[in-house]
């Protein structure tokens, strides 16, 4: 059967939209700039002593029997830690990625974030023109359209996250090296560590989709600039 489908050239099925079956066209760029995805995800905020994603569950839920017995509820019934807010702004063609852990996703926050994100965009010499978000009321904002300026704004379709794969596989991968990679006691903890794990993912990681050379080895006469 595999090989019939690879004869006739069907697509595989990670290439696939899974609720249509269409095949996914990947946003391909040929220069730094030309398109900057970005996107938002929301991280759970780690409770003094760790919580069960490191601890396992039993341990960890020592932590939500605390804030129950202390009333830290609202009204879902649910602790009351609260979430960071992972705002990425990341380069098509050099996935070279700018991120701040910020407490909102709210159109203040948000344009301000573009704006600090271009700022950094441009000291490195990468002067963008269009800029993809998804369809949340932050980037559909005045707000956010004034941060933009004359940058040409794009948007995903709805109800179709793999438009804006880039930045979504960049959230993925820091989950998996950063987020949850080892146990960390305290919050403040995690997040000191995400500076650190960025500028390695920017300058010294390995990037499949760059032959195994980081992000940074793709923007014109910034190699060598950080070690």
């Amino acid at each position: 059967m595999h090989r019939v489908l690879t004869r006739y050239g069907l697509a595989r099925l990670r290439w696939l939209d899974r609720p249509t079956g269409r095949v996914v066209r990947r946003i391909e760029t040929t220069a730094c700039g030309e398109l900057v995805h970005v996107d938002v995800k929301k991280l759970g905020k780690i409770p003094a002593g760790g919580g069960w994603r490191m601890l396992g569950r039993e341990v960890g839920g020592r932590n939500s029997q605390a804030d129950r017995s202390s009333g830290r509820f609202n009204k879902s019934r649910q602790p009351l830690r609260g979430h960071h807010f992972l705002h990425t702004a990341l380069d098509g063609h050099s996935r070279m990625a700018y991120s701040e852990i910020l407490t909102d996703e709210r159109k203040e926050t948000a344009a301000a974030f573009w704006i600090r994100a271009n700022t950094w965009f441009a000291e490195r010499g990468i002067l963008v023109r269009k800029v993809l978000t998804d369809n949340g009321s932050c980037y559909r904002s005045h707000a956010f359209r004034d941060a933009l300026g004359v940058i040409e704004h794009r948007r995903t379709r709805p109800y179709r996250p793999q438009t804006n794969g880039k930045v979504e596989r960049f959230h993925r991968t820091l989950a998996d090296e950063w987020a949850y990679a080892q146990l960390y006691r305290t919050d403040a903890e995690r997040n000191q560590r995400y500076p650190a794990w960025l500028h390695t993912y920017n300058y010294h990681r390995g990037h499949t989709a760059l032959g195994g050379k980081p992000p940074a080895s793709r923007v014109p006469n910034l190699t060598g600039q950080n070690s």
